[in-house]
């Protein structure tokens, strides 16, 4: 795979606040990586810096192997990290046009983008009389006219109502499936869970996870067991290979897999044992709850 983003030990202060700390990652051509991570977790810092909008404090980074300049490479890239700006009394056409003029390209890829991003029908409406998910729609459009490599987006569905987040994925994974490549920032899990392929998790500046989706989601899941004698089944669990962290809540026992099992299996073993179990439930953990074990790992 050629690598399209390489982010070398990035730090970034504003005085004595440190927004993005020793950062380091890479994407790959052809995937959507997400950046995610609460509010104030350094995510646009971090896309201002590799877009040339804000200065890094420490470390670097290079745009495809490093053999153009950040302005020459930038060419290639399409992004949005502000809310859209357009003219109001102008068309969507006529806003488009505006925008090949400043970035130099040819106009013939209007009618195409605006088709991929479903306002075709309203090409020649004034962008005032736009809703909010049409204004984005429209400035994603805008991003796409130069065939950008990688696109861009801060927190793309920021404001919008449920029809509107939807439509934006559903673009958002259109364009991916054409095979550019896209870097989103975003603090809804279910987000990057939809669309991204891949991860950087952002905590205070610092990554905590940087990696496939689903191997975030990949962990083998847990059990809930209960049974009258609590302290036989905890000490056998306790014992066994296959099971990490056992933890003892309200007469109801959580036992963390190490690896796969299948709750039959469990089942009988615990029986044989002479361990009758009254509820056995296995679960998955999903991406929320591995962020937040993520999160409340780290100290404040």
């Amino acid at each position: 795979m050629s690598t399209i983003l390489t982010v070398n030990h990035l730090t970034k202060k504003f005085g004595s606040l440190t927004a993005v700390k020793d950062l380091s990652f890479s994407i790959e051509k052809g995937n959507v990586y997400g950046i995610l991570g609460p509010n104030g977790s350094g995510k646009s810092t971090t896309l201002g810096i590799v877009l040339n909008v804000v200065n890094a404090t420490q470390g670097d980074f290079e745009w495809f192997d490093g053999s153009a300049t950040t302005h020459q490479a930038l060419k290639r890239v399409g992004a949005i990290i502000e809310r859209p700006n357009f003219y109001p009394y102008m068309t969507a056409v006529q806003n488009l046009k505006l925008v090949c003029k400043i970035k130099e390209v040819s106009e013939n890829k209007i009618e195409e983008k605006l088709e991929l991003v479903g306002l075709l029908d309203r090409k020649n409406s004034k962008f005032r009389t736009y809703s909010l998910g049409m204004k984005q729609r429209l400035a994603i459009a805008s991003a796409l006219l130069n065939d950008p490599e990688i696109l861009i987006l801060d927190e793309p569905t920021n404001g919008l109502d449920p029809q509107g987040i939807h439509q934006i994925r559903e673009i958002i994974k259109k364009i991916a499936s054409q095979g550019t490549t896209i870097l989103l920032a975003s603090h809804l899990l279910d987000e990057v869970e939809k669309v991204c392929s891949h991860v950087i998790i952002l905590r205070k500046g610092e990554k905590l996870y940087s990696g496939r989706v689903d191997g975030l989601l990949a962990s083998h899941g847990f059990f809930e067991l209960k049974t009258d004698n609590l302290e036989n089944l905890k000490n056998y669990l306790e014992k066994h290979a296959s099971f990490g962290e056992i933890k003892l809540e309200n007469g109801c026992i959580t036992a963390f897999l190490k690896e796969e099992m299948n709750a039959a299996e469990l089942n009988k073993s615990l029986f044989d044992q002479g361990i009758i179990l009254s509820h056995l439930v296995k679960r998955k953990e999903s991406l929320e709850e591995q962020f937040l074990t993520l999160t409340k790992n780290q100290s404040n």
